[in-house]
């Protein structure tokens, strides 16, 4: 399989995963909405990230290592919510800018002999 087509099936399941995770809101003005759930960034990470992220991005696979970036938290927000052509998907409409911003702070916390906590 070459490369490019490797990538886009990579991008097609990253966004596919994403989209999976996007309740469509739907209810009568007059309802009183439920609160939001807060995101389990731990787990979120796992199943979308951990494809391409290994150890939760506390080791390289397929993509760089998360871990003790020397990446600004701009960087990897900016990374994260537009995506890099080429390289990865962008989230911005799977995630909130709050819920990208766990996501860095989840990266930020990651320790080499600790399991993973939600920030």
């Amino acid at each position: 399989m070459r490369t490019d087509e490797c990538l886009t099936r990579i991008r097609c399941l990253l966004i596919g995963a994403a989209l999976s995770l996007v309740v469509p809101r739907t209810g009568y003005a007059d309802e009183q909405k439920a609160p939001a759930k807060p995101l389990d960034v731990k787990k979120t990470f796992n199943t979308i990230c951990g494809y391409c992220h290994g150890d939760y991005g506390r080791k390289a696979s397929k993509a760089p290592q998360l871990m003790n970036s020397q990446r600004s938290d701009e960087y990897l927000f900016n990374i994260i919510r537009n995506g890099k052509p080429g390289g990865m998907a962008a989230f911005s409409s799977a995630f909130s800018d709050d819920q990208i911003r766990q996501i860095v702070k989840f990266i930020r916390n990651l320790r080499p002999d600790e399991e993973p906590q939600n920030p």
